[in-house]
């Protein structure tokens, strides 16, 4: 790489790390091709990305966007996750690391927050962003729809009532 192409990747990088809520670092040293095709897959599809850049590169981006935190643990083969979402990444990232024990979890960091490994690991444990909204949809219309039965209730208690005294007349 020269220089100028160096600038462009730490520039990328920096908004990359701005934009995003949460980056998870880890050591990737012995997967195959085929095992980081398979991470990349399996990050895109939980809403996620993966990215492998130069380590020096990194910590400048990481500086310039005010995340110290991954200074420390950019050392060695070392590749980032990352996500809008603040459980997509730590939670694909863990999921993976189940199968391949290859792919060691270092930390990471939530905005300026630093994260250890374990606190990645307990972060992938909570429920994700849409399903945390569909549970609060659904807690917002049950209380909606008790009321409705509970307004029909009397009425439809009361009809058959009548139609037992009804069929109690014409036996």
């Amino acid at each position: 790489m020269d220089r100028g192409e160096k600038k462009q990747c730490v520039a990328s990088l920096t908004d990359l790390l701005k934009t995003t809520s949460v980056v998870v670092v880890a050591h990737y040293s012995g997967l195959t091709v085929a095992q980081m095709q398979a991470l990349r897959r399996q990050m895109r599809s939980a809403g996620a990305r993966v990215q492998v850049a130069k380590n020096r590169l990194v910590k400048i981006a990481a500086e310039s966007a005010d995340i110290n935190a991954l200074s420390p643990l950019l050392k060695g083969p070392t590749l980032i996750a990352y996500s809008d979402d603040p459980v997509a990444a730590p939670k694909a990232a863990v999921a993976f690391a189940k199968d391949h024990e290859k792919l060691v979890i270092l930390g990471g960091a939530m905005g300026a927050t630093a994260l250890s490994a374990e606190a990645v690991r307990s972060l992938a444990t909570l429920p994700s962003l849409d399903e945390l909204r569909g549970k609060l949809i659904g807690l917002v219309q049950a209380p909606a729809a008790k009321l409705a039965q509970l307004t029909t209730a009397p009425a439809a208690k009361l009809a058959r009532v009548f139609a037992a005294y009804g069929g109690k007349d014409a036996a």
